[in-house]
């Protein structure tokens, strides 16, 4: 799907990120190993966002822009994936024209992404399908801001803690924030929780 910008060096098994990060400030070369664990779940995030077409490139300046800052990195923190989601999102901003043409097309009931037959859709999935246009339609309306948080939360599945890092905020920002964004989705959804839904309906 992507190419690694360096040559691999794999990490110890059971080497947290922390670790890795710490030892590619002398070996840069240890760093593809970051970009091994996460760089598929972070194209999944991007693609829902962004759709695949722009995904790669996003993904690929993602890890780029992670390589280059990684002396700047928490080593107090093991788990690297809510410093590059934060990465990555704020790479998405950059493409928020995209974006709502996404979350257009998909109101509309068109996902340029799907090409499944009706035999391979369970009922959740089908379920989700006809939520996704509304979804859509309730992502578009909310602000930017917004729309990152419920993505990291709902798709990226971090904790709150995590999400505070990801984006640069207290997490009592988050949990307040979070809140409003939860009861405006819930009220476009005809009283869903956008957080309880199959996530497919996210998709």
């Amino acid at each position: 799907m992507l190419t690694e910008p360096l040559e691999a060096d794999a990490a110890p098994e059971g080497e947290s990120d922390a670790a890795v990060v710490r030892g590619s400030l002398s070996r840069p070369e240890r760093f593809a190993a970051v970009f091994d664990r996460h760089s598929d779940e972070i194209y999944r995030y991007v693609a829902r966002r962004l759709g695949p077409e722009t995904a790669e490139d996003v993904v690929a300046e993602t890890f780029l822009t992670a390589f280059r800052k990684r002396g700047g990195y928490d080593l107090d923190r093991p788990d690297a994936r809510p410093w590059l989601y934060g990465i990555a999102t704020n790479l998405v901003r950059a493409h928020r024209r995209a974006e709502v043409r996404r979350n257009r097309a998909l109101a509309r009931g068109h996902d340029p992404a799907t090409a499944e037959s009706f035999d391979e859709r369970s009922v959740a999935r089908l379920t989700a399908e006809r939520l996704q246009p509304r979804l859509a339609a309730a992502l578009n309306r909310l602000s930017a801001g917004e729309r990152d948080l419920l993505m990291l939360i709902a798709w990226a599945d971090l904790t709150y803690e995590e999400a505070a890092h990801a984006l640069g905020v207290p997490v009592g920002t988050v949990r307040s924030r979070l809140h409003r964004v939860r009861t405006k989705v819930r009220r476009a959804l005809g009283g869903v929780d956008p957080m309880t839904t199959n996530e497919e309906s996210l998709a």
